[in-house]
């Protein structure tokens, strides 16, 4: 049973940074692509980050690239958010997700993860 509990979440003022962290138990083998998800009420879920390990590769999404940065650390099942330069329009629930295969052009789609955290709350104003 694959587990995702991410933690880090909380209130910060705009200009500020935040990292997210997401802790992953209850597999084997690889999960060939990582990201993190954020919500807020009333719109689709959005990808922010992720990881093909794979590829080695990272994708952005276009409103947080140069400010945030995803990484993991395989050696401890983690992965992580490292989020500057905050503006309201970040605050959302923010999700890790993980899947075991990897799919060309859904890096940054819901349809591509089959795990998900249960979110954390990160505020900024």
């Amino acid at each position: 049973h694959v587990q995702l509990v991410e933690s880090g979440g909380g209130s910060v003022q705009a200009g500020g940074s935040q990292r997210l962290s997401c802790a992953a138990s209850g597999y084997d083998g690889t999960m060939y692509c990582v990201a993190w998800f954020r919500q807020v009420p009333g719109k689709q879920r959005e990808g922010v980050a992720a990881i093909r390990t794979d590829l080695v590769s990272t994708y952005y999404a276009d409103s947080v690239k140069g400010r945030f940065t995803i990484s993991q650390d395989n050696a401890n099942n983690t992965m992580y958010l490292q989020m500057n330069s905050l503006t309201p329009e970040d605050t959302a629930i923010y999700y890790c997700a993980a899947n075991p295969y990897a799919y060309d052009g859904f890096e940054l789609s819901t349809d591509g993860y089959r795990h998900w955290g249960q979110g954390t709350q990160v505020t900024v104003s």
